[in-house]
Formats: structure tokens, sequence, C-alpha cells
């Protein structure tokens, strides 16, 4: 089924019904909200993607910022916030991006926001800490947003990766992007915390057996709703414990593989976790 296109079964629901079920869930009104979302799950809605885009902004009212990824699809071109698609975080992120009053910021690793505090959120970043204290996930962290996942898992929550950081852990992957320096394509070369993230999943548990998470239902999809601290909180502490707890073992996946080699290399080196 092509991206975003949902089941032609489905009743499709009024923004006001999902504005609704946002409200039911949780989510703050005047507050910042990430989210995260796969749309094939939680259509069909009356307007498609910009449906769940105003109902989002309904539920959190004018005084609230929508957050969303907004990640170039393309590592081998130049990053430009005016044109460069992002469908590979969806087709609600990518339609977002393009609407009026929405703010993205400029780099390949860029996010998406509308609202207040939408020039802060999408401010100037490093390319190569993607989610660190200094990025919009570290941002809407500082101001105690809530992260939302509509038909998505934790293994799209790009908050967790801040949380890795925070936690001082030890992997990385070497990486490349294209970069444009004095008006000229050249390449940048960086070394990011990065993983398979299907183990990711294990932070439903965690936030679940706290009281931590909240989940429902928004349109015909599961909803998972958590405050960014209190997911970067659990994470956290159980990566203090055991560094390698989101790693498959060796040998299973060449993503892991990749961050377990460079681990090895840096505890070689004598060096410690971020902090210490």
């Amino acid at each position: 089924m092509p991206q975003g296109q949902v089941p032609p079964s489905r009743i499709a629901y009024r923004i006001d019904q999902v504005t609704q079920q946002i409200l039911d869930l949780g989510v703050t009104p005047g507050g910042v909200l990430l989210v995260h979302c796969a749309f094939s799950a939680v259509g069909p809605i009356e307007d498609g993607p910009l449906g769940l885009i105003a109902a989002l902004q309904a539920a959190l009212g004018p005084d609230g910022t929508l957050v969303m990824p907004s990640m170039s699809d393309v590592d081998d071109q130049p990053f430009d916030p005016r044109t460069t698609p992002c469908l590979g975080m969806g087709i609600v992120a990518h339609t977002f991006w393009q609407l009026p009053d929405v703010w993205r910021s400029d780099n390949p690793h860029a996010f998406a926001a509308r609202g207040p505090e939408a020039a802060r959120i999408t401010a100037p970043h490093p390319v190569d800490v993607p989610h660190g204290p200094d990025s919009p996930v570290g941002r809407v962290y500082e101001l105690d947003g809530q992260v939302l996942l509509l038909g998505v898992g934790h293994h799209a929550n790009t908050t967790i990766h801040l949380a890795e950081y925070l936690a001082g852990v030890r992997y990385r992957r070497r990486k490349q992007l294209v970069l444009l320096v004095d008006g000229q394509p050249a390449p940048f070369h960086y070394e990011e915390i990065d993983h398979c993230c299907e183990n990711f999943q294990f932070v439903d548990e965690w936030l679940d057996a706290q009281g931590r998470q909240r989940r429902g239902e928004v349109g015909h999809a599961e909803a998972r709703l958590a405050r960014s601290r209190d997911i970067v909180a659990v994470v956290v502490e159980r990566l203090r414990n055991n560094e390698t707890l989101f790693l498959h073992p060796v040998g299973v996946c060449e993503q892991c593989d990749e961050a377990h080699a460079y681990r090895l290399q840096v505890i070689r080196s004598g060096a410690g976790r971020i902090g210490e």
C-alpha cells in the first residue's frame, strides 16, 4: 500500500472527533508536542494528513507549539529547508513543513515547528550531534514538552537518542553527509549515536511500569503519550547500569555491530563516558 494510504473499509473520523481523542489522551493545551506518526495507521480522517494536523493544532490551541521530524531523505545532496523532502518521516511530517507559518531548521537532521516556541526549537543546531541537548529534541525536553507516537512504536522516538547522549553511551556509527561549504557541495564526516533502534521497544515496558506513559487511540491508531523528561529519565537510569541495552548481540545486525565496534575502540583508548 502506498505511503500514507489507508484501507478504504475504515470509517473516516471527523477532525473534531480526532481533536477530542488527542485531548482525552492527555495532550496539554498550550504546551509543546513532538509528534511521530504513521498516517496509514491513523486514517482515514477528514481532509487526510491536513485534517490530522488541524486536529493536533486544535488540541494544542493558539498557545501550543506542534513539532515534527523533518529530516532529509538523502545524505548525498545538500539540505535545503525550502525544498528538501522528508517523505521518510511520513506523509504527515512531509505535509507539515510545507504549511504557512511553519519553521524548519536548516540542517539535514531538521525538525519543523509551528507555534510560539517554533523559532527557539528550530534554531541552528549541530550537524554532528543530531539529537543532543542543543537540538530540537533537546529543546522540547528543556521546554517540558510531550512526545506523541501515533501508529508507531518507540523505535521511531528520537527523544531516546537524547537520553543515550545524556547517559554518556560510548557507541557511535560513522556517517557522512554532503553540506554546502562556501557555496559548494562538500562531504562532511561525523560520528553519530546510532544503531538499528529495534530494541527501543523496551521503553514501553519501562514507562508503563512507572505509570509515565498514557495509551489510547487517535483515529484508528494506537497512540502513546509521555513527557519528554519522563522518557529521558527512565532511559538514562537503565543505560547508566548497562549502556548496551539497546544494541543487539554481535552478529545479529550490521548497524549494531558497527556501534559495538566503535564502543570497543573507545574503551581500548581509555576514554570514559561523556561527563565522566
